[in-house]
This record gives C-alpha cells, sequence and structure tokens, in this order.
C-alpha cells in the first residue's frame, strides 16, 4: 500500500506536470506562429503596400488578421471577414509584440483564441496589427494527452501494486516460514534449527542468525540443566549423609559419640553453607546484578593475607618472595575472593610448595599462582573453568572442592577487565591472572 500510494502521487504530479508544459510549449508554438505573421503584416504597413484584405493562402493555421489605426478604425482585415468590428481595443506598451488569451471573438466558430498585437509606424501614422490565432489545436491535443493519462495512470498504478505486492510477497515467504518454525521450537525442542534458503541474500542471514541464536539458546538451556543437576548433586551428598550419621546416632543412642556426630554435622553445615554461597555469587552474576563502584585496591595486601593464610595451615611452603606492589581498581571483597579461590586450588593440589609471584607495569598487573602438584592437562587448561569441573571427582569432594572456585574467580577477574589462564610449567599448575593496573 505504501508504494502503491508513492508511486500514485508521483503519477499524479508527473501528469500534471506533463499537461502543463505540453499545453505551455504548443501556446508557445501559437504565439510564435502569429507573431511571424503579423511581423509579415507589419513590414507591408510599413511600406505602404497593404491591402484592403489579407491573402489566406499561406495561413494554414487558420489565424486572423486585422490592421488598425489609432482611432481604432480597421484598415485591413483577413479576406471574406467583417470589418466594422476590431479585434481588441488595446495596443502595446512598447515596440515589441504582446500576446493575449481571449474569448468570444466576433470571428471564427467561438472559444479561445490567442491574440498577439505588433504595433508599427507607417507612412501614415501609428498602426496596430492583430493576429488571432485558434487555441481549439492546443486544447484538442492537450485533451487527448489527458485522456490517456486518465485512462493510463489508474492501469500503471494496478500494475505496480500487483507487482509490488506478488515481489514483496515471495521475498518475505522465506521470512514468514521462518517465524513459523521458530514459532513451533518449544523449550523441549530447542535442539531443532530453522533452514538456510540457499540465496545467500538478507533472508539467510537472518536464517543463518537465528540458528546461532538457538545455538546460544540450547548452550545456556543445556548449561542450566547441569547446573541445576550439579547443584542438587552437590546438596544431596552431605544432606545424605548428615541424615545417615543422625539415623544411626538415634538408633544406638548409648553409644553413640555425639560430639563427633556434632563435628561432622557442623562441617556438612558449612560444606553446604559454602556451596549454596557460591551458587549464589554465580546467581547473581549471571542476572546482571549491580555491583559497587570500583576503588583503589592494593592487591599486594590481598595476596600477602592469603599466602599467610594456606602458611598457618602448616603442610606447605609458601613463596612470596616475589611479591611487589601492585594497584589496581575494582571491588576489594571480589578481588578477595578470586585470589583466595586461586590460592584454594592451589593448596589443595601441591604436594609441598606454592609459590607466588606479583609484578606491575604501568598498563598491567599480574599474578602468577604455581604449585608442585600433579598439574592440569592441556586439554583440561579451559575446562577446569567451567563449573563443577573437577579433574578427580573422588578426591575433590573429599578435600572439600565444590567444582566452583576457579569459575567463580574467572567471572570476577573478567568482571574487572582481566584474563586468568593456565600456562605451561616444568611441574605443576600455573595459573596467571592479568588485570589492568590503576
Amino acid at each position: 500500500m505504501a508504494a502503491t500510494l508513492v508511486v500514485g502521487v508521483a503519477l499524479v504530479i508527473t501528469a500534471v506536470s506533463l499537461v502543463v508544459f505540453l499545453r505551455h510549449s504548443l501556446v508557445e508554438r501559437v504565439d510564435d506562429l502569429a507573431k511571424t505573421r503579423a511581423d509579415d503584416v507589419a513590414t507591408l504597413a510599413r511600406q505602404g503596400m497593404l491591402p484592403d484584405e489579407l491573402a489566406v493562402e499561406g495561413n494554414d493555421d487558420g489565424s486572423i488578421t486585422q490592421v488598425v489605426d489609432g482611432a481604432g478604425r480597421v484598415l485591413s482585415v483577413t479576406a471574406g471577414l467583417r470589418r466594422d468590428q476590431s479585434l481588441a481595443r488595446f495596443h502595446p506598451s512598447g515596440a515589441g509584440s504582446e500576446a493575449r488569451t481571449v474569448d468570444g471573438l466576433p470571428f471564427g466558430e467561438g472559444g479561445g483564441y490567442r491574440l498577439v498585437a505588433v504595433r508599427t509606424a507607417t507612412p501614415e501614422g501609428q498602426v496596430t496589427v492583430f493576429v488571432a490565432a485558434s487555441l481549439a489545436p492546443v486544447d484538442d491535443a492537450v485533451e487527448v494527452i489527458q485522456g490517456a493519462l486518465a485512462t493510463g495512470a489508474p492501469l500503471l498504478l494496478a500494475l505496480v501494486a500487483l507487482t509490488t505486492w506478488t515481489v514483496v510477497g515471495r521475498t518475505l515467504r522465506p521470512v514468514d516460514a521462518i517465524r513459523a518454525e521458530v514459532a513451533d521450537i518449544s523449550e523441549r525442542s530447542v535442539a531443532r534449527r530453522v533452514s538456510v534458503p540457499a540465496t545467500d541474500d538478507e533472508i539467510s542471514r537472518l536464517a543463518d542468525t537465528m540458528n546461532m541464536m538457538l545455538d546460544r539458546l540450547d548452550a545456556a538451556a543445556e548449561r542450566q540443566r547441569r547446573f541445576v543437576a550439579d547443584a542438587s548433586h552437590e546438596l544431596q551428598t552431605p544432606l545424605a549423609a548428615a541424615r545417615t550419621d543422625l539415623e544411626v546416632a538415634l538408633a544406638h543412642p548409648d553409644s553413640t559419640n555425639w560430639n563427633d556426630i556434632a563435628a561432622d554435622l557442623l562441617a556438612a553445615n558449612r560444606r553446604m553453607e559454602r556451596l549454596v554461597r557460591d551458587l549464589l555469587f554465580l546467581a547473581r552474576a549471571d542476572a546482571g546484578a549491580p555491583r559497587p563502584a570500583a576503588r583503589p585496591v592494593d592487591l599486594d595486601d590481598i595476596v600477602l593475607s592469603e599466602a599467610a593464610r594456606i602458611r598457618g595451615g602448616g603442610r606447605l611452603h609458601v613463596d612470596t618472595g616475589a611479591v611487589s606492589a601492585a594497584a589496581v581498581d575494582g571491588r576489594r571483597d571480589d578481588l578477595t575472593r578470586a585470589v583466595r579461590n586461586v590460592f584454594d586450588n592451589a593448596e589443595r593440589y601441591a604436594s609441598s610448595q606454592v609459590s607466588v609471584e606479583l609484578t606491575s607495569d604501568d598498563r598491567r598487573v599480574t599474578l602468577v599462582v604455581h604449585d608442585d602438584g600433579p598439574g592440569i592437562p592441556s586439554e583440561d587448561r579451559e575446562r577446569i573453568f567451567a563449573r563443577f569441573t573437577r579433574l578427580d571427582d573422588d578426591r575433590s569432594r573429599q578435600s572439600g572442592g565444590t567444582g566452583l572456585g576457579l569459575a567463580i574467580a574467572r567471572e570476577i577477574i573478567e568482571a574487572h577487565q582481566g584474563s586468568i589462564v593456565v600456562e605451561d610449567a616444568p611441574r605443576g599448575a600455573r595459573l596467571v591472572i592479568g588485570l589492568p593496573a590503576r
């Protein structure tokens, strides 16, 4: 409808302009012919050779000529016409010609005429030559063009409307097919994909984009299902263990060491509390919850504090000789949590030693945590940052790991425009954190 309306307006403007231009051109041609005849008659008058009646021969346009003196007397007229009334009573103001459109002349068959007046001097005085040329041929030509436009323009407009409707319909048919396919995809059939037209145009690119979006939705749904299953499993294990301990204790109250039961329950409670806290952090991060504004943070204070915490366990030697001052902009609590998770991972797998390096320059702060444990296979160096990933499930579960520590660390570091990766090392695991310097 919009295309048809635009074309319709353009057709109307074009038709009106064409008719106006055509009529103007034809009237100009009539004026030129009338002025030429008036000049010829004026030449005869100036030479004193003006006859009483002007010949009709050579007057193919059917114009009427009349010569009038200053007193309004008709001196000469086209042969066969009346001499008792002049064609007009005006005279040109200057030496040139003047043309007017008049109606109702006492000569001819009526209708509109184009009247050209030329004033000239003769031996007997000033005279005015009037030439009246009928506008009937102009009106006839314009009428023919108007009729053709009145018939052709609606037909052309209908053709444009039909063509536009057909072409747009065919063009948008694949879009409607894509819409129908997407509408038919439910949460249980996210694996389905829309068909891609082999046209290599905007429609095919739209289909490709829709399929990429469905891939992301499918991956997100799979991560959500896996996340819920893993979280349920992690919570079920300590709950089942606590329930078993309580059932056994209640079945044999006399032989139960309630202090041991309380200690076990407290450990299970702490594990669940840590897991719930980690899950809540990840849920808030996924939801894009607002975080406190960044502030200056001395990262070396956090690193030395976490190193002292691990060193206090007495099992490992923690080397912090390569730790230097480093300042960043960020959220201290989040950065502390990320560094603690990386240190906890090193503590869990280290055999006897953890080495820590912290360096900085004008643009970058780099933290390296290197343990002498079994290391991380190259094919698992990216997988360890996924949620609930444990390379050794039994060992990790026994030592209290949930598989969320490094995932949370990456979430925090990337939120600070940094990066965390696993690099090659002769022995053990080498985790490198990079952050923008303050």
